[in-house]
């Protein structure tokens, strides 16, 4: 097993640069997840620890091993695509086993590794098919599978689920996380999705246009945005976020019936543009008729969402317990939690601690 380093990694196309000098420590054993809207590089930067996109400059290191010119056969990786990319006229056991048929590995040690492999990830009752015959999910572990047996030092995923439906995500999911405690490999995950980062890494890089914004655990992200991207980014549904002014030591929000918010937060002077942010289940709808318009209600269950337009324009969405009933274009109040209220420079996004 073995960490990874990054160490000012950037990649450019031509005079375009994508990634702008990346660093970051992944330690030994830890699962990563690179998490970021499209385009936001976190593919890229995968594929350039994978060794398949060429490091402009910088340097990536696997365990004690610099590895920024290495082919990709000898980095000790291994990796899991979004397509499944088995072989249709082979069976699940010669899928598995291929890549080390190809490299002259002895016919017993192979079976013996995709035994282990096969066990790992309850492929048992389908060695004998060929893909057409399993489903989705059945597929994606029989790519894993063919990972697995290559016995590598980390396990590279680039949006491995993004072909399975919701159910069969959560599934995979589950399998991902519990493969992840039974071998101890380092794995760095890529996804799109902030609920597949909060659910499986210890440790999540936030990336935006090829810049690190955040590197933390899932709550150290939640709890404790340092800007208002990750702020909104982390956590579902979104973080609110609201214009605010400063004004006597605190910040008024117009949106909510003009409330001033009190707080020890350092502030800039009185009239300074800011945002507020604030969690939907910190929020709570009123019968008080505000001026503040019930859009849509989502029912989840024992969870509702309801999504509401403000006087100003703004929109706010509430988490509300129960199943109160409330009829689309009713006028309510909003009353929050003013003690889980988060601060933004409205111009720079930062934090305001």
């Amino acid at each position: 097993m073995s960490g990874v380093t990054l160490k000012g990694a950037i990649k450019r196309y031509g005079k375009t640069q994508v990634i702008h000098g990346v660093d970051l420590q992944i330690e030994d054993g830890e699962f990563c997840v690179f998490v970021g809207p499209s385009g936001c590089g976190k593919s890229t930067l995968l594929r350039m620890i994978a060794g398949l996109e060429d490091t402009s400059d910088g340097q990536i290191h696997i365990g004690a091993r610099d590895v920024t010119n290495a082919d990709p056969a000898e980095r000790g990786v291994a990796m899991v695509f979004q397509t499944y990319a088995l072989y249709p006229h082979m069976t699940v056991e010669q899928n598995v086993g291929f890549g080390l048929k190809m490299n002259g590995v002895p016919k017993a040690e192979i079976d013996e590794k995709v035994a282990k492999a096969s066990e790992i990830l309850q492929l048992g009752p389908y060695l004998d098919r060929k893909p057409k015959a399993l489903s989705g999910g059945q597929r994606q572990r029989v790519a894993i599978g063919r990972a697995i047996v290559r016995g590598p030092d980390v396990f590279l995923f680039d949006e491995p689920l993004s072909n399975l439906d919701a159910e069969l995500r959560v599934d995979m999911r589950v399998e991902i996380a519990r493969l992840h405690k039974e071998l101890g490999t380092t794995m760095i995950y890529v996804t799109h999705d902030q609920v597949e980062a909060m659910t499986l890494a210890d440790k999540i890089v936030v990336l935006r246009a090829g810049n690190i914004e955040q590197v933390g655990s899932p709550m150290e992200l939640y709890q404790n945005p340092d800007n208002k991207f990750v702020a909104g980014f982390i956590g579902s549904p979104s973080m609110n976020f609201l214009n605010g002014v400063v004004d006597q030591g605190g910040v008024r929000v117009p949106a909510l019936n003009d409330t001033l918010i009190k707080t020890d937060v350092s502030l800039p002077a009185n009239g300074a543009a800011i945002t507020v942010g604030l969690r939907p289940q910190h929020l709570a709808v009123t019968e008080a008729k505000s001026g503040i318009v019930v859009n849509l209600r989502e029912r989840l269950g024992g969870v509702a969402y309801d999504y509401l337009t403000t006087p100003t324009g703004e929109r706010i969405t509430v988490e509300t317990k129960g199943d109160d009933p409330i009829a689309p274009n009713t006028t309510v109040d909003v009353v929050f939690e003013a003690e889980h209220a988060m601060f933004f420079d409205a111009e720079s996004e930062a934090r305001l601690r």
